[in-house]
């Protein structure tokens, strides 16, 4: 009777909140708080989560339900974790890529092998890059563009978007390129885009469509969809803008199917810490 009378209160609760377009599926667990990055790898219903700077170097594997079902020691440190993506083999990465004071010189992304996503430790190895326009650690004010929370995989190569910490800028993110393999590499510059001035404008995730027909850019206002590009300037072609009315700190996006996404937010001052669903 005490868990009936518990659930019934969940149910409540959620259905007092307004999550706008969003609907909540699930309330994550404590050790989800500060999640940073989502996934679901083709052919799995489990999603894949992690924390960003000053957690464990681990990786959850979460039921639908919000239900933490795998756990995943890491043996590489976790400087600043900000986001997960996937390639079609079923093979992880993790982006060791946030960089707040833009003075990083030890960014990269992670492998962990598909063959390891059922122990409880497993080794990774790395993929150290640099940005091809960065001279100077850290940049001047006017220059801080080379943070990043958001990347995906396509065609044998991780695409990444930069997150801008210049003042009256924040919207503008930029769009590299490294192989998808261990080694260190330059990245290359693909293009800009610009979101908007504030600090909700800041591309906090990204990810593409199964299909890979659509990309799509996560804001604190904004889900940005990417269409209709040519080859991986994902920006070359139609953009369609849905405009966010619940509030909150916005981290993870991920596709569920071609049009369904999966959205978490960071808990912060009692908000968030969940985990949402949007059709498209």
């Amino acid at each position: 009777m005490k868990k009936l009378l518990i659930c019934l209160s969940l149910l409540l609760l959620c259905n007092c909140q307004n999550f706008g377009q969003l609907t909540m599926i699930a309330d994550l667990p404590k050790d989800l708080e500060e999640v940073s990055g989502t996934e679901m790898i083709i052919g799995s219903d489990i999603i894949w989560m992690l924390n960003d700077s000053g957690n464990k170097s681990e990786i959850f594997g979460v039921s639908k339900k919000g239900n933490i079902k795998e756990e995943i020691d890491i043996k590489s440190k976790n400087h600043d974790w900000e986001d997960l993506t996937s390639d079609d083999e079923g093979n992880l990465y993790i982006g060791d890529f946030g960089n707040n004071l833009n003075k990083r010189k030890n960014l990269a992304i992670l492998i962990l092998d598909k063959k390891d996503l059922d122990d409880k430790n497993a080794d990774v190895k790395k993929i150290k890059f640099k940005y091809p326009n960065q001279d100077k650690f850290p940049p001047k004010k006017k220059d801080l563009y080379f943070d990043s929370e958001s990347f995906f995989y396509f065609n044998n190569h991780l695409y990444i978007f930069t997150k801008s910490r210049v003042h009256d800028n924040y919207g503008k993110t930029s769009l590299y390129k490294v192989p998808a393999k261990k080694g260190n590499h330059t990245a290359k510059l693909i293009g800009k885009y610009d979101n908007g001035n504030d600090v909700e404008s800041w591309i906090t995730s990204a990810d593409i469509s199964p299909n890979k027909d659509k990309v799509v850019l996560l804001s604190q206002k904004n889900i940005l969809i990417f269409s209709d590009f040519k080859d991986d300037n994902f920006f070359s072609g139609k953009v369609e803008k849905i405009t966010l009315s619940h509030y909150s700190q916005k981290e993870g996006i991920c596709f569920k199917d071609a049009n369904t996404l999966l959205i978490t937010d960071e808990k912060a001052q009692g908000e968030g810490g969940n985990l949402y669903e949007l059709k498209i």
